[in-house]
Order: structure tokens, then sequence, then C-alpha cells
């Protein structure tokens, strides 16, 4: 399996030209410590019409964080593939976490469906901008193309579960003489 990953990672080394490094670092940026889902489920929040959908965002980074990234790197430790193979120039920082799951890509998957379900033009959008920044991960060459697909098929999830659980509590409150019902 680590060989064919690596095949992979490096055939996107061979693609690498000036203006697609910038713009893979650019996308890249977009999802470190998931700043622009955390400002994105923020504004969201502040909106009536929206506040739903930045809940959903917001609990879901929240569940991947401790899911993902305190529990899941930690407990695989799985290497980066820039760890294994230092010969590869980095356009990036070398990362200092482990690799499994990709965390720029589970903060985008989560973020990106909990738009999605409420919005589906948005999140589009976002699921596009998701699935960029994942495939920029493998671009840099900090994470293995199972990488991606764990943080991607983990934020779906999560995301989902986040959007039930709202949403059922959404029901619920309405089915009650609650004062604060959303």
């Amino acid at each position: 399996m680590a060989g064919t990953e690596f095949g992979i990672l490096y055939f996107l080394q061979s693609l690498h030209t000036p203006w697609l490094d910038v713009l893979m670092k650019e996308i890249t940026s977009l999802g470190d410590h998931g700043m622009f889902w955390i400002l994105t489920g923020v504004v969201l929040l502040c909106f009536k019409k929206t506040r739903l959908m930045g809940l959903c965002v917001i609990l879901s980074l929240a569940a991947g964080l401790l899911i993902g990234n305190t529990f899941l790197k930690n407990m695989i430790a799985r290497e980066r593939p820039c760890w294994i193979d230092n010969s590869v120039p980095l356009l990036i920082n070398n990362p200092r976490d482990y690799s499994f799951p990709s965390g720029h890509t589970l903060a985008s998957f989560e973020g990106a469906v909990s738009i999605w379900l409420y919005n589906r033009k948005w999140g589009t959008a976002a699921l596009i901008l998701a699935a960029l920044i994942g495939f920029s991960r493998m671009y840099l060459f900090v994470h293995f193309p199972s990488d991606v697909l764990g943080g991607l098929v983990l934020g779906i999830l999560i995301a989902v579960l986040v959007h039930f659980i709202v949403e059922r509590g959404k029901i619920s409150k309405k089915n009650t003489c609650f004062p604060g019902n959303l």
C-alpha cells in the first residue's frame, strides 16, 4: 500500500510548476488550524437564517478536533511522507503532528458538508474548496492519499451525525413548551 501511495505522491511531484506551487500553498493555507472553516461557522452563527448551519459547522469542527486530531492522529501515529522521504523539498513548513487523518481535509469536509446539508449551492462551492484543500496536502507531500481519504470520510460522517443531532434537537424542542425554541 505504501508503495502505491508514494507512487501517487511522486506523480504529483512531477506536476509541479511555479504558479501551481503558489496556488497549492495558498489553498492549503485556507485549511491551516481550520481557521477558514471556524470563521465561516462564526459568520453563519451571526444570522438567524444561517444559525443552525453555523452551529453545525462549529460543532463538527470541535468533534473532529477531538476525534481526528487529538485521538486518532496520536493513536495511529503514522509518519508523514515528508518524514519518510525527506529528499522531496517542501514548499511549506514541515508539520510536527502525525499524518492520519489529514486534519486539513477533515476540517474542510466537516465544514463543507455541514454547509451543503443546509444549502446545496453554497455547499457545492465549499465541497470543491474542501477537495482542493485535500488535494493540496498530497501535492505538497505532507499527506498520503489514505490520510486525505480518511479525513474526507471522517469529516463527512461527523458532519452528517452532528446535523442529525442538531435537527433532532430542534424538532424535540418544537414539541415542548421550551421558551427558547430555535
